[in-house]
């Protein structure tokens, strides 16, 4: 978690009770980066946290800060991750220039603001940052409260939107007769996430609802094998090569879905038996929603992403460019280097318990220690547990040390 010794900043006094929508453009190859803006808009409600404003629960690989151009306070922080910043490691950013869509909200301010993106690299140092003045009475901020909205519907309520996380089930590849499948989907998503702890025991914390935009044909799409389809918000396999990689690059179409609705969090189910899914952290999850095998653990899994920022625990080994290099703490709660391993989960570790530690075989998803092999590398990144949902699909829970970070983040969001 990053700590914070700035003030609590007064939501009433700073804000209002609606939305700012920032469309950004973020663009460049493996060594640069460039951030413009694209366009604003602003929709009535309000639906993120309104107390630690000016906190972080983790790092992110980006970061939105608000800032009050009088005073120089920090009146509002938000962290990220990208599409870009991943596809940036590949070997195609090496010979190739490219623009990736990014949008984020804040609250909407009462008085002219100043607003910083920033993006960090895989050193946890800046590598690109833009900072622009926004009015609140521009009028090129296009007003979309009017528009119309995306069906929708409550699949589980907690409790009112201004108090509780906002997570929205949107369908992607269905078309309008196929919604009660969506829909049952839905359910049996959230089933499986109060399966889990955390979850199990927070959901009062949580609002589910199910957002239903109509593609205009069914499935999604699969480059690899010349079929494509025109969806809701554009998905497909194959993202950066890989054939179980399903992304949507087309983010603004995801936002323009979601108009008017309360959310801060997507699952986007996608109309496909297809093996595949992605989560980035404050992004979006993505899962296939007819797969034959581990739909719902994927569900889950990505979850623990796009939610939890927690990182990936298996190693493959075959990275055009490493994620965590050795002399850099990830921000990630579930990965280490032992740069800085005093921050993480040292004070979960059974007394005597050696660094790195030896599977054994034994408690495979309890026991705690400091396992090598993480982060997509057999060396050099370290994991909590032998094995963990973030893992391997077929372990039926969230190591310890996993569920802790989301818990934290949870409390963060709701109290």
């Amino acid at each position: 978690m990053v700590a914070s010794a700035q003030r609590e900043v007064d939501f009433d006094l700073h804000f209002t009770d609606s939305t700012l929508r920032i469309d950004y453009i973020f663009s460049g190859t493996n060594r640069t980066q460039h951030i413009a803006v694209d366009k604003l808009s602003k929709t009535v409600g309000w639906y993120g946290r309104r107390h630690h404003l000016a906190q972080l629960p983790l790092e992110g690989n980006g970061q939105i800060t608000v800032f009050d151009p009088a005073t120089g306070d920090t009146l509002y922080r938000h962290s990220f991750s990208t599409l870009f910043q991943e596809w940036q490691e590949t070997e195609e950013a090496t010979r190739l220039e490219k623009s990736f869509e990014n949008t984020f909200l804040i609250p909407f301010p009462q008085h002219p603001v100043d607003v910083e993106c920033r993006l960090v690299d895989t050193h946890r140092a800046v590598r690109s940052q833009l900072r622009h003045r926004i009015d609140p009475r521009d009028i090129l901020i296009r007003d979309r409260s009017r528009e119309l909205q995306t069906p929708w519907r409550f699949v589980r309520r907690g409790g009112d939107p201004k108090e509780c996380i906002d997570v929205a089930f949107v369908a992607e590849g269905f078309a309008e007769d196929q919604m009660d499948d969506f829909l049952a989907m839905c359910d049996s998503s959230v089933m499986a996430l109060a399966e889990h702890e955390p979850f199990r025991s927070m959901m009062d914390r949580f609002n589910f609802v199910a957002v239903m935009p109509v593609s205009r044909e069914n499935g999604i799409s699969v480059p690899r094998r010349g079929e494509w389809f025109d969806t809701a918000l554009l998905s497909s396999f194959d993202t950066f090569y890989m054939d179980r990689y399903l992304t949507t690059l087309h983010l603004q179409r995801l936002y323009d879905v979601m108009t008017g609705i309360p959310f801060e969090h997507f699952i986007i189910l996608a109309n496909t038996t297809e093996y595949g899914g992605g989560g980035i952290y404050n992004s979006y999850t993505m899962a296939s929603a007819k797969a034959r095998k581990y739909k719902l653990e994927v569900i889950v899994h990505e979850f623990g992403h796009s939610f939890g920022g927690l990182g990936d625990e298996y190693a493959y080994d075959d990275m055009y460019e490493t994620h965590y290099p050795a002399d850099t703490e990830p921000w990630e709660p579930n990965l280490t280097t032992l740069k800085d391993f005093d921050r993480k989960w040292r004070d979960m570790l059974p007394a005597g318990t050696a660094i790195p530690t030896v599977p054994d075989g034994r408690e495979l998803t309890t026991k705690v220690g400091v396992y090598e092999g993480a982060g997509y590398q057999s060396k050099g990144v370290y994991r909590p547990v032998q094995e963990c949902r973030m893992k391997v699909n077929q372990v039926k829970e969230f190591c310890p040390v996993c569920q802790r970070a989301m818990r934290q983040i949870i409390d963060f969001y709701t109290r």
